[in-house]
């Protein structure tokens, strides 16, 4: 850490040197005697560096906000670099592509969850804005945004390419609503990128196979953060972004409990997981190695943002897992097809899966509803799972439990 003190004796060289504060932020000393206040950070697996001002002009302390507003921007899944590019560009009264999906999406993620906030910026990021992003609005016509999409469908991601133009076409209506654009030329395109086929996510369902795929999660070789995560996602088949996000002030270990805010979660509801003494046991384990922390799972590369979203995923492929074979949203698949064939109601299966409730008062009762039988279900699903990891051993799960 640096002091005000080490900063007025730092002295030029002949050569520009750095002196550290932490997490990212840095002073840069000059050959002249400048004195040039930097920030570190990654996005989307790049790295990147903004200046932060001059020192004096820009005191420690006013250099370490700076870098906390930054830090908690990446932590919404937003790049820096692209907020400030989009204020000068709306500054100077630029309405490009990129100025006015930036404003869409600071608008409107506090109504997103963190897994969303995710997908949109990775559409954005990857797919849109490398080509668009510098356009002047109202200059985009249909065949442009079309040779975008269809950059994205010529790698073999139709749903992805589906996706980002839906994303585009909000931005246009955002602008359109705004007065920045005059249409929305996504509505030309429509027919024009191959159909999308119901797909389901492939998932393991004999107990079998169910054994020798935990056996081989037992046998991960990688880190083990990536193995715990690996280890939990069939024992509580929840969405894959949800586990990822597993934050330690969610969870009551003493009583087994994990409390997901309705801000994480796809139907925008808060979500109780109870949690079987194997869970707790799990993350007893990890807590002395990312307790301190604010994830169970945290990332990698960055400490302060969750797993990557494919981290998981390449875990499995690892293991020899094709995407033909296992996913790891199949995870939910395995836990529902077994439970329903083992006798479970059928409500508390779909309960514990959060899924959504069509009828709107019903729905207000969902979180608390069957939580004594969701336990006991949760409980014998794990006992069950053990069986299986042991060699075939099955625990029948009695029908009626829940």
């Amino acid at each position: 850490m640096l002091t005000a003190a080490a900063i007025q004796a730092a002295q030029p060289r002949s050569k520009p040197y750095a002196l550290a504060d932490g997490r990212g932020l840095h002073l840069l000393i000059q050959p002249k005697g400048g004195k040039w206040w930097r920030i570190r950070y990654r996005f989307s697996g790049k790295q990147q560096m903004l200046s932060l001002g001059i020192y004096p002009d820009v005191g420690l302390k006013d250099a370490r906000q700076r870098r906390d507003e930054i830090r908690r921007q990446l932590a919404n899944g937003v790049d820096p670099s692209a907020i400030r590019k989009a204020t000068a560009a709306a500054i100077r009264g630029e309405d490009s592509f990129g100025t006015l999906a930036l404003e869409w999406l600071i608008k409107f993620r506090p109504a997103w969850s963190a897994s969303y906030i995710e997908k949109i910026t990775g559409h954005l990021d990857h797919d849109l804005l490398p080509w668009l992003g510098g356009r002047p609005v109202k200059a985009i016509e249909p065949k442009e945004l079309l040779t975008v999409v269809r950059r994205i469908e010529s790698r073999g991601a139709l749903e992805t390419a589906h996706r980002a133009l839906g994303t585009a076409g909000r931005i246009f209506r955002y602008g359109v609503a705004t007065g920045r654009a005059d249409r929305d030329p996504t509505a030309d395109l429509r027919g024009a990128l191959a159909p999308l086929r119901g797909q389901h996510f492939a998932a393991i369902t004999d107990p079998a196979e169910i054994g020798h795929l935990l056996r081989a999660i037992e046998a991960y070789t990688g880190t083990f953060i990536v193995k715990t995560g690996l280890r939990l996602a069939p024992r509580l088949f929840v969405r894959p972004g949800e586990l990822r996000q597993m934050e330690w002030a969610e969870l009551n270990l003493d009583s087994g409990e994990w409390r997901i805010p309705a801000t994480k979660m796809k139907m925008g509801r808060d979500h109780f997981v109870p949690l079987a003494r194997q869970c707790v046991d799990r993350l007893r384990e990890i807590q002395p190695l990312t307790g301190a922390g604010r994830y169970v799972f945290p990332n990698l590369r960055t400490p302060g943002l969750p797993l990557s979203e494919v981290a998981l995923l390449a875990a499995l492929r690892r293991l020899g897992y094709g995407k033909e074979q296992m996913t790891v949203h199949g995870f939910r698949a395995m836990a529902s097809t077994v439970l329903h064939e083992q006798g479970f109601h059928s409500d508390v299966i779909e309960r514990q899966l959060a899924h959504s409730e069509s009828n709107k008062v019903k729905a207000a009762y969902c979180r608390a509803e069957y939580l004594p039988e969701r336990r006991r279900m949760m409980q014998a699903w794990n006992d069950y799972l053990d069986g299986l990891e042991q060699g075939g051993i099955i625990i029948p799960i009695r029908r009626g439990v829940a």
